[in-house]
């Protein structure tokens, strides 16, 4: 073990390797490079701002992506550990879902009305997730606005509860931080027009004395939770929490509403199915169909049949839930196709047995070379937390964080043909992934490692 450096020399390190590292990228992509220089139309030069976020010079265009591998415009083969921030969870291109595909290219893919999936689609999330009923939406940031619409509306009430540091998609209830104990709109927000503390509650996660401070005045349509916070670092639920949490929401008569868009990578149904964890709603996005644009969300019967009451008692009229495309004939293909061949207990058992090694391998690598650091996981899904011992909530996660090293370790890793998310360097283990591509990114891990904390220096 070397000698264990402070923070702020790991940092110093870290910032001379990502400025090495960056001019290597720039110097092996010329392609790319050209691409986004050349493109018109788009704002900044890319489809979608986000990504511009990755910590490279200028993002690597992706010419061919493939179970577990991508290849970028410059001829590249790049182990992929992101697969699309979960999106393509289960690989690139499942041939089932790419079967589907051609299948409903020539039956039509959309009509707003149900395809002749949609009872088998309805039957399998009720066996796979637990809850009796579901609507499909097109991402899970509309699924979660639904969800919340339904919450108020058999309620009665007009706030929810969200855990500070949070992710949500683009939900604007979510869109929130807990600063000195209030809550407020996040700075970063664009054409921010609504004071969300009027309508966000945010409190720590892990913090069961606050959830029934905040849960006590009876004005929470529903809490709504990822059962793993992964957005601000990966924090795992302190003993007894989820069994509080659903205890707290049910005496306050408030809805509790568990997204499990990301913690989909713990096992066959989620953490909801592996934990017993018992939702009125529930959400799941972006792996669910194998990559194609697909949300669900769930009911249970106390709620539906709420619901119900609620719908006949109303108008006619867009009740606010629902576009045009959601449910139609080409997400509903997909979906059957990766809830019966995709999403399996063989493929979750591949990746878990992968992402156990790759976590077993970073552990190692941190032993050896001295930092202060852990690993975190939640099945298929990895994070190294800069912090000695578990985070318990976003501000000892905030705490933990350090852009020179995630950017830094980022960069070199990719250059050495592993992709990781440009978000905390989360990875994921896709059940294409290979031993020896598993072994070459801890090996890579390792020697980003021995470089920053300065072993043999």
């Amino acid at each position: 073990m070397s000698e264990i450096l402070s923070r702020s020399a790991l940092e110093a390190r870290a910032q001379v390797m990502a400025a090495r590292e960056a001019a290597r990228f720039a110097e092996a992509r010329p392609k790319s490079r050209a691409a986004h220089g050349g493109v018109g139309g788009f704002l900044d030069g890319v489809p979608m701002l986000w990504m511009l976020d990755w910590p490279t010079p200028f993002p690597m265009v992706v010419d061919q992506a493939s179970g577990a591998r991508l290849v970028d415009l410059d001829g590249h083969q790049i182990v992929d550990l992101c697969l699309g921030d979960t999106g393509a969870m289960f690989g690139h291109g499942p041939a089932p879902v790419l079967e589907a595909l051609k299948r409903t290219a020539s039956r039509g893919l959309t009509t707003m009305l149900p395809s002749s999936d949609a009872t088998a689609v309805g039957r399998l999330l009720a066996e796979r997730f637990g809850l009796p009923f579901w609507q499909v939406a097109a991402t899970a940031s509309d699924a979660n606005r639904f969800a919340i619409r339904v919450a108020r509306a058999v309620t009665g009430r007009a706030k929810v509860l969200v855990f500070d540091g949070c992710y949500h998609g683009a939900v604007d209830d979510t869109l929130v931080d807990l600063v000195d104990g209030r809550t407020v709109s996040r700075r970063s927000l664009l054409g921010q027009a609504v004071d969300l503390s009027q309508t966000t509650v945010s409190i720590p996660f892990n913090d069961e004395a606050a959830l029934a401070a905040a849960l006590a005045g009876s004005e929470i349509a529903c809490v709504l939770a990822e059962p793993v916070m992964t957005n601000c670092g990966m924090i795992l639920p302190g003993p007894g929490f989820h069994a509080a949490l659903r205890r707290l929401t049910r005496e306050a008569g408030t809805l509790l509403l568990i997204d499990e868009t990301h913690t989909l990578s713990s096992g066959l149904g989620g953490y909801t199915a592996l934990h017993g964890l018992e939702p009125d709603l529930f959400v799941a996005g972006k792996a669910v169909a194998g990559g194609v644009p697909t949300a669900v969300w769930g009911l249970s019967h106390a709620v539906a049949e709420r619901l119900d009451a609620v719908r006949r008692a109303r108008p006619d009229g867009h009740s606010g839930i629902g576009t045009t495309l959601s449910g139609s004939a080409l997400q509903l293909a997909c979906l059957r196709a990766c809830l019966e061949e995709v999403m399996t207990a063989e493929a979750y058992a591949a990746m878990e047995r992968q992402a156990g090694r790759i976590a077993g391998g970073l552990a190692a690598a941190i032993a050896r070379f001295g930092p202060p650091w852990h690993v975190a996981r939640v099945g298929a899904r990895i994070e190294v937390v800069f912090a000695k011992d578990p985070v318990r909530d976003a501000a000892e996660a905030r705490a933990a964080a350090s852009h020179p090293i995630e950017q830094a370790l980022h960069l070199f890793l990719l250059n050495r043909g592993y992709l990781v998310t440009p978000f905390h360097n989360m990875v994921l283990a896709a059940p294409a992934l290979t031993d020896a591509e598993a072994d070459g990114f801890v090996s890579a891990y390792g020697e980003a490692l021995a470089e920053l904390c300065g072993a043999g220096g």
